[in-house]
C-alpha cells in the first residue's frame, strides 16, 4: 500500500520561494518508483510539473517550471521534494505528490527523461497562492 502526505503549502508573495515536502509511506524502496510533483489549478487540468527516476537520465521539469524548480529526495528518510522560485501568481495550484512503480527511462532525442504524466498513486495534496 500506498501513501503519500504532502506538506509545505501556503500563502506567498510574487518572487518567493517555496519548498515542499512529501512523506512517502509503503514498504520497499522508493528507488523502484517514479516520483513526481504535479498541480492543478482551478478550472485547469492537472499537469506534471517535476518527476524525477532513480533509473538515470535527467529529472523532468514542464515548461512551466523549468529553470524554477528543483525535485530531489532523502532517500534515507523516505522524503521527496520540490523547491520552487521565484515564485508567479500563475503558480498558484492545488499540489500533489505522486509515486509510479514504472520508474523507466523514457527516450526523448538524445536524451532520458522518467515519465511524469498518469502515475498511479497521489497525495491528497497542498494548496499553493501566490499573491501580493
Amino acid at each position: 500500500q500506498v501513501h503519500l502526505v504532502e506538506s509545505g503549502g501556503g500563502s506567498v508573495r510574487p518572487g518567493g520561494r517555496l519548498t515542499l515536502s512529501c512523506s512517502l509511506q509503503f514498504s520497499g524502496r522508493i528507488q523502484d518508483y517514479a516520483l513526481g510533483w504535479f498541480r492543478q489549478a482551478p478550472g485547469r487540468e492537472r499537469e506534471g510539473i517535476a518527476c524525477v527516476t532513480f533509473a538515470g537520465g535527467s529529472p523532468f521539469y514542464s515548461d512551466s517550471t523549468q529553470g524554477r524548480s528543483l525535485i530531489y529526495t532523502d532517500t534515507a528518510k523516505k522524503t521527496l521534494f520540490l523547491d520552487l522560485s521565484p515564485l508567479r501568481p500563475e503558480d498558484t495550484a492545488m499540489y500533489y505528490c505522486a509515486a509510479d512503480p514504472d520508474n523507466r527511462r523514457i527516450k526523448s532525442g538524445p536524451f532520458y527523461f522518467p515519465k511524469c504524466d498518469a502515475y498511479t498513486y497521489y497525495g491528497r495534496g497542498t494548496q499553493v497562492t501566490v499573491s501580493s
